[in-house]
């Protein structure tokens, strides 16, 4: 199981064939393979050795698909990491990866060598973009360089990434995934993904970052399947509408609050996504209400999938030849088993909630540096999610929420993502996070922020009446707030650490 293995595969499964569309510019796979091959051979005449560690910062871009291609090739580890970081946030994974050297763009390039600066460990920092000094010597190396892979055994269990976590709830760890995690996961996710193939000219739309976990094994599974994919830097919802439109995407990959912004922008309908045909979901649960009008509006599938980079990162996912069932993220993937446990680490029945545990080949490896850390989630081969779930008698996964998300009232266990789902159906409401604050009397208490949708007037003791009448009462907010935004990660997913923070404001409130 070697992950390079999937760029000779396509190529001999497919031919050539232009695998990516950038700004209008068409690559092709042959070009792609060539090109990374060349960048494997300058990697490691520049001093790279199997076992060691390139970090990767880039927006999505050809350039971004040949340096991951390059550095697996080279039999170093791969850490691709967020462009959006600022230089200190980027600095704690440089002093905790030690990478030897960096891969980058010219627009990044100084935040880069801020953030090096005066490391104990220096890493080299070259971008594969025109440019000129230390920065340029890679690519006359890669010039000069054979355009097939070196050779030099790749083991499955070798690393071959090191993804590091958003850091929502402390510092980020970086998880350390093999050849064996993400090549069988991207396989495992790339049958589940099958039903695309009854779609006849398939396109993909890469909105995802390539440099988080979802968005790099999509880009693996886009190389399994063959897909032509069209690459947006970033994500805007004009942009991903005008792509669908001139590229006649079929499908792609987002996180919730991509389909939010599609669902709800006013021109939407303007634009011809009749070839839209399947989205894939994950990262996060994605709302009833969303989902319902999402497939609607758009007259596709959707395809909800359940993950963590820890499992690097696929665990589940629905399948529409399948049957559903409303409120699950489907089944495992093959070869991946799931279970539910108590506090005491007992098995659970069917249908009872507990903390979901993953166990299969794309189970990670460990936290980079920190054996403690590793030892809290791996227990005899098992991966703690720290996600409370359900399984039923058929295999398919509830999740009920993130462990550490529960708020316990008086004694009662409450989930936010029932109060989030239900504030999320009433029509003036456009987004909802649930939390729970301190309170010396009960405990906790429940919060609420919203979003309410453009011109509403809805009213904060409106809807905290209306969570009342469908809630046991003890479930439903003590606090609500009618806010501008809600605040996100890098991925987009609603930053729950910072709401927290927001909440402060309550803690009085409720002693």
């Amino acid at each position: 199981m070697n992950l390079s293995k999937i760029w000779q595969d396509n190529v001999v499964e497919y031919g050539e064939y232009p695998i990516l569309i950038y700004e209008g510019e068409a690559y092709t796979n042959v070009r792609l393979d060539e090109v990374s091959s060349q960048l494997a051979h300058a990697l490691r005449q520049m001093g790279v050795e199997k076992g060691n560690r390139v970090l990767v910062t880039m927006p999505n871009c050809p350039e971004v698909v040949i340096a991951f291609g390059g550095v697996i090739k080279s039999g170093s580890a791969v850490v691709p990491v967020m462009p959006l970081l600022q230089a200190q946030e980027l600095r704690y994974i440089l002093e905790d990866c030690t990478p030897k050297v960096v891969l980058t763009t010219n627009t990044l390039f100084s935040k880069v060598r801020e953030a090096s600066k005066d490391l104990p460990s220096t890493p080299q920092i070259f971008t594969l973009e025109e440019a000129s000094g230390e920065a340029n010597a890679l690519q006359a190396a890669m010039q000069k360089a054979p355009t097939t892979a070196p050779e030099g055994e790749i083991h499955e269990d070798d690393d071959a990434a090191l993804l590091y976590t958003a850091g929502t709830t402390g510092a980020p760890k970086g998880v350390t995934l093999t050849h064996k995690n993400l090549y069988s996961n991207a396989v495992a996710a790339s049958k589940k993904a099958e039903i695309l193939k009854l779609k006849t000219g398939r396109v993909s739309l890469s909105i995802l970052p390539f440099s988080h976990a979802f968005g790099y094994t999509m880009m693996n599974v886009a190389f399994i399947l063959g897909d032509k994919n069209v690459l947006l830097p970033h994500f805007e919802p004009v942009k991903v509408l005008e792509a669908i439109e001139k590229y006649k995407v079929t499908h792609s990959a987002m996180v919730p609050a991509m389909f939010h912004a599609l669902y709800n922008h006013p021109d939407a309908d303007n634009y011809d996504t009749s070839t839209f045909f399947a989205c894939i979901s994950g990262s996060a649960a994605l709302p009833k209400p969303i989902a319902e009008g999402f497939q609607k509006k758009f007259g596709c599938i959707i395809l909800e999938g359940y993950g963590l980079s820890e499992a690097a990162p696929i665990v589940t996912a629905t399948d529409p030849r399948q049957k559903i069932k409303p409120g699950s993220v489907g089944q495992p993937l093959p070869g991946i088993e799931v279970a539910v446990v108590d506090e005491n680490d007992n098995r659970l029945p069917a249908n009872e909630v507990g903390e979901l545990i993953v166990s299969g080949p794309n189970v990670l490896k460990g936290y980079h540096g920190k054996p403690e850390e590793t030892g809290k989630v791996l227990k005899d081969g098992w991966l703690y999610t720290g996600d409370m779930a359900r399984v039923d008698e058929e295999d398919y996964v509830f999740i009920v929420d993130r462990k550490k998300d529960v708020i316990i009232r008086g004694g009662f266990n409450i989930y936010p993502k029932d109060l989030e789902e239900l504030l999320l159906s009433h029509s003036e409401v456009s987004e909802a996070a649930v939390i729970g604050v301190p309170s010396e009397k009960m405990g906790e208490e429940v919060a609420a922020y919203i979003v309410k949708k453009r011109r509403s007037e809805i009213q904060e003791e409106e809807l905290i009446t209306f969570a009342q009448e469908h809630l046991a009462k003890y479930k439903t907010p003590r606090f609500l707030k009618i806010v501008g935004y809600l605040p996100k990660n890098v991925i987009g997913k609603t930053d729950k650490k910072k709401l927290r923070e927001w909440a402060k404001e309550f803690h009085t409130a409720s002693k």
